[in-house]
């Protein structure tokens, strides 16, 4: 078996050395290119004229280099001008383009790239393309041109040479708007001090085109339902003044009736089908809204008409009371379709505008809204695995059952369950056990889609808003060492006023630590590191807490995602107003709340990401993050659930969970229990990610990772230690000492992207560990294999 296992291998070992021998004797990139056809080989430095330094031209050239950009074969990271040297899918294709079965047409198949040629480019079409774009920008002279250079050694293969002539822009003299209906033109006279399109500015089509939009959305909020942006058009004359633009914005000629009156809404009718689609049934009344249904009503019917009318729910029953109708708005409808998608409750949502008289003579349009109900539960599932080649093993599970729609108001309830393990799975001596730690939470969660807060006023929040209220429990068992249950529960607030801005307030959250039972070997390590022991003995956790979100990713046409968060938490303040209020001492030592002591701190953390998206199948994402914590008052040191620590698969991945930190301080390898003291009041963590298409669904990952933790206030001194020798030797964070503290890791990864969710493996390769080691220089990682991470998760890291 074993000759016979070497033989295939040898035979495998000798096709790939043949294959490559065959590729790299015909290194020809044009030897069996069609009859007639030239390689594109990439675009030469674009020759521009008088190169613009406006806003509006930058913006042309940045469309014009759109336009005309097209990478070629073997394009590095989608550049059109530049070109990786080893074209091995155009080899392969020269190479294997004869063969049409067998061996060599699957080699043809799966490594082969399709040549570029000059004529699938055809930049006489592009350059026609980009002298239009110069015109829509103003350069109504510019003109776009191109050469065909030819290789000096191979006549087959040819790059070219765009030339770009723009010439002086045109200007923008005046924009008058003319031959509306007179009702029209009052309001458009009155909306032109907010024009888009100012005299003296560069002409462009971008603010043509705002413009335009501007004036239909001030018509349609002002009930213009069947008005139209393509209903107006624009008339130019450049013979007025030389060098500028007159135009005149008029409505289309024929221009339709409808599209020039006001138009009410009259009666509104939602029709909710069955889990199958069923047509309703039956039917119920509420106020002015009709609510069709199949066989039973789930959702409360004064939550549907507060949702139908979303911003408007107040003010519109003050002017029906005093008999006047409500006009049509498209922003209203655009609230009420958003405000139903918010509630996370119904499927497809369809809404239709019907005029109430059938001759089209009416002023009136019924509104008829049709959707169903999503299925009432959910489930959700991650997971996380991490291995290193310590022989430590750490994955975890989080399970999410969620019910839709509880009280039929909404709401969400969800059960969340939590678990993660750590093993040895190695033989480290008498020290080592088989299970060395574990973790479980519970949770649950009751989520209103609106707020339980003192009414400033009577009107529904024109923009998502929604209250949880959670309570939680969680117990950590570090095998030997010590067991401790943190339970608690909060209420939180989500507001978002703008599509990108998210604030959450949480005005209570109390968590109360209580260390069940500890070893004796958890209290002779207590006594060498008393900041330990402290950081995890029983307190209350009174805090207060406020996060700002802001996230780019829902804004269209937005290339580019931008995501930062950033939250601050208090804790404790409110509780000593309290204790003061009832007489008490706050000099008091240790101020204690239901026979415990509470924590006084206030913390910050901050993340920021950004992510570059070249095109489709190539992006570079980042990741700075950073955060600090101060206590004072009952303890100078910080609750061990709020301290900060870095490294795992979602952090510094060439370093396991809590490994690394605080500062310079070197842990004792020869004892398991090291991880529980690495965490610090200072965080800080740089990431850097190159994804890219590999094939199909497969995606590859190239990274580099960056970061530590460290302490604000030096350890105590330890007893019957060297007099001044601390616990945690060169944790304090020292700005000199920070840059050769703060550990580097690279590394590369596999992701598999089932559309749903993202399946990841990466590998984490350590290059520089923060404290000092045997090996010297700034590569200190002692034995290669020590610095490998593997880690398999769910989703994308950041």
């Amino acid at each position: 078996m074993r000759n016979k296992t070497y033989s295939i291998i040898h035979s495998i070992s000798g096709l790939v050395i043949l294959l490559l021998l065959v590729l790299l004797t015909s290194c020809s990139t044009t030897k069996n290119l069609p009859k007639g056809e030239v390689l594109y080989t990439g675009q030469t430095k674009m020759d521009v004229d008088k190169a613009p330094d406006s806003k509006t031209g930058v913006t042309a050239m940045e469309e014009l280099n759109a336009a005309l950009a097209k990478a070629p074969n073997n394009s590095f990271f989608g550049s059109s001008r530049y070109r990786i040297p080893f074209p091995m899918g155009l080899w392969t294709y020269n190479s294997f383009v004869r063969y049409e079965k067998g061996f060599g047409h699957w080699i043809f198949k799966v490594f082969a790239s399709k040549p570029i040629f000059i004529s699938t480019v055809n930049p006489d079409i592009r350059s026609k393309i980009g002298t239009n774009i110069l015109h829509d920008f103003g350069y109504f002279n510019g003109k776009v041109d191109y050469d065909v250079i030819p290789h000096k050694n191979n006549d087959r293969k040819a790059k070219i040479r765009y030339k770009v002539n723009m010439g002086d822009p045109y200007l923008v003299d005046t924009l008058t708007y003319e031959k509306f209906e007179r009702s029209i033109q009052n309001i458009v006279n009155h909306a032109s001090r907010w024009s888009k399109v100012k005299s003296g500015s560069q002409f462009n089509v971008l603010d043509l085109d705002a413009e335009r939009n501007r004036i239909n959305s001030i018509l349609r909020n002002l009930g213009y339902y069947y008005f139209r942006p393509d209903l107006l058009a624009y008339q130019a004359d450049t013979t007025l003044v030389d060098g500028q633009v007159s135009l005149r914005m008029r409505p289309i000629l024929g221009l339709p009736s409808s599209a020039q009156r006001k138009y009410y809404i009259g009666d509104t009718s939602f029709y909710l089908l069955g889990k199958n689609g069923e047509a309703p049934n039956d039917s119920i009344h509420y106020r002015d809204l009709v609510i069709y249904y199949h066989d039973k009503l789930k959702v409360r019917p004064n939550m549907l008409y507060r949702w139908v009318n979303s911003d408007q729910y107040s003010s519109s029953m003050s002017t029906r009371r005093k008999g006047r109708k409500k006009l049509y708005s498209q922003n209203r409808h655009e609230r009420m379709q958003e405000r139903l998608s918010e509630i996370g409750i119904f499927k497809h949502i369809e809404t239709q505008y019907l005029p109430k008289d059938s001759t089209l003579k009416g002023d009136t349009l019924d509104l008829n809204i049709q959707t169903a109900l999503e299925l009432p539960m959910d489930a959700e599932i991650d997971l996380n695995i991490t291995t290193k080649s310590n022989d430590q093993v750490g994955p975890g599970a989080i399970f999410t059952l969620g019910r839709r729609n509880v009280f039929g108001g909404g709401e969400k309830w969800d059960i969340q369950l939590r678990g993660s393990y750590e093993w040895q799975t190695g033989n480290k001596g008498t020290n080592s056990s088989l299970m060395n730690s574990y973790e479980l939470g519970v949770s649950t969660s009751l989520t209103f889609p609106r707020l339980f807060f003192p009414k400033l006023h009577k009107r529904e929040y024109d923009f998502p808003a929604s209250t949880t209220f959670q309570i939680y429990g969680d117990q950590l068992n570090r095998a030997r060492y010590y067991r401790i249950l943190s339970f608690g529960g909060k209420v939180s607030y989500d507001l978002q006023p703008k599509l990108t801005q998210r604030h959450t307030i949480t005005p209570f959250r109390l968590t109360f630590n209580v260390l069940r039972s500890s070893t004796a070997e958890f209290d002779s390590i207590a006594d060498i590191n008393p900041a330990l022991y402290i950081s995890l003995q029983n307190q209350f956790i009174p805090a207060m807490e406020y996060t700002y979100t802001y996230d780019n990713a829902s804004i269209r046409k937005q290339r580019n995602r931008l995501w930062w968060q950033t939250t601050f938490t208090s804790s404790g303040n409110l509780t000593s107003l309290i204790y003061a209020a009832t007489g008490q001492s706050l000099s008091k030592r240790e101020k204690n709340l239901l026979g415990s002591p509470f924590a006084q701190f206030v913390k910050v953390n901050s993340e920021f990401r950004y992510t570059w998206n070249f095109n489709k199948n190539h992006a570079l994402a980042t990741r700075i993050a950073g955060g600090v914590i101060w206590s004072y008052g009952n303890s100078r040191v910080a609750p061990y659930s709020e301290q900060f620590y870095v490294g795992g698969a979602n952090s510094i991945r060439a370093f396991t969970v809590r490994s690394i930190g605080p500062g310079g301080y070197a842990p004792d390898k020869r004892n398991n229990y090291s991880f529980i003291d690495q965490t610090g009041d200072i965080r800080f963590e740089a990431n850097a990610e190159y994804r890219f298409k590999i094939a199909g669904n497969l995606n590859g990952a190239v990274f580099l990772d960056a970061g530590n933790v460290w302490l604000l206030r030096d350890d105590p001194v330890v007893e019957g230690r060297e007099r001044g020798q601390r616990s945690r030797q060169n944790g304090k964070f020292k700005l000199a000492d920070a840059p050769k503290q703060i550990a580097l890791g690279t590394g590369m990864g596999l992701r598999y992207d089932f559309g749903f969710l993202v399946i990841r493996v990466d590998c984490g390769i350590g290059i520089h560990a923060p404290y000092e080691t045997t090996k010297k220089g700034y590569y200190n990682i002692e034995k290669f294999k020590d610095g490998l991470g593997f880690h398999f998760a769910v989703g994308y890291p950041f």
